[in-house]
């Protein structure tokens, strides 16, 4: 059977090291993703996610961290095969698209509906850090208060 992903791209106008920091920085990512993490994302290396909207923790464990080109993690908490790759490009003069891929997921019903959820997600991610790094604004401030 087929598996399915979860895609997401957008292009943000900063340079691509800029980019780059926003995601690996618990200290740039508290501004549009985050509320808060024990470290800094890098290869090998748990560190824990908190969200503003959520009372848990989530573990993210880095995968492959490549400086200004690729940065892959596992926030499954050891589900087999859930891997999120994020792809930097650099895209005319100072700015980068940023590609993302969440694996993967079954394709039957539940997959679907985890699949467009995190479709959904990693969209409002890239919007988010779009508006941070090039507006200085964090869409999430009370984005999710609904959901309580």
């Amino acid at each position: 059977m087929e598996k399915l992903t979860a895609k997401a791209s957008i292009q943000i106008q900063k340079p691509i090291n800029e980019v780059f920091e926003a995601i690996v920085d618990p200290n740039k990512m508290n501004h549009y993703f985050i509320k808060s993490s024990t470290g800094r994302l890098e290869t090998g290396k748990t560190v824990e996610w908190n969200f503003p909207e959520f009372p848990d923790s989530f573990p993210v464990t880095g995968k492959t961290i490549r400086p200004d080109d690729y940065i892959s993690f596992d926030w499954s908490g050891g589900l087999a095969n859930q891997l999120v790759e994020i792809s930097l490009s650099s895209f005319g003069e100072g700015s980068t698209v940023v590609k993302i891929t969440e694996h993967e997921m079954n394709n039957d019903e539940e997959g679907i509906l985890i699949m467009m959820r995190q479709t959904e997600g990693w969209a409002n991610f890239l919007a988010c850090m779009k508006a941070y790094l090039e507006y200085n604004i964090n869409l999430r401030k009370g984005a999710f208060d609904f959901m309580f």
